[in-house]
């Protein structure tokens, strides 16, 4: 039950998190003070913990949208096997995300 809630809640993560990738894209077509505006709040510590949680909701999305895949197969319905799947979900979600934000500080040489 928990895994389902967290899927929508996550599905409307994706939205809010859509509507700020478009405000990126809208300051970016803007010109430089724009951009340079909303590359200040998205590099501040509320901006970063926005796109922490986008990114995550992702990963979430992702891996929870696989479980349901094998579940329109017919597979994974046990209750055990669903409890697994779940946290399995979760656990990948957050490994996925720690990937990311690793990789993307070692591209831009932060590290």
């Amino acid at each position: 039950m928990a895994a389902s809630i967290t899927h929508r809640i996550t599905g409307v993560g994706l939205g809010i998190g859509s509507l700020l990738l478009t405000c990126w894209l809208l300051a970016l077509a803007d010109g430089p003070e724009s951009y340079a505006a909303l590359q200040a709040f998205l590099g501040s510590w509320f901006g970063r913990l926005l796109l922490l949680g986008f990114t995550w909701s992702m990963m979430y999305h992702l891996c929870n949208g696989i479980r349901h895949l094998f579940w329109d197969v017919g597979y994974g319905f046990e209750v055990a096997t669903a409890n697994r799947t779940a946290w399995a979900a979760f656990t990948g979600s957050v490994l996925l995300t720690i990937i990311v934000w690793g990789l993307a500080y070692l591209c831009r040489g932060d590290v």
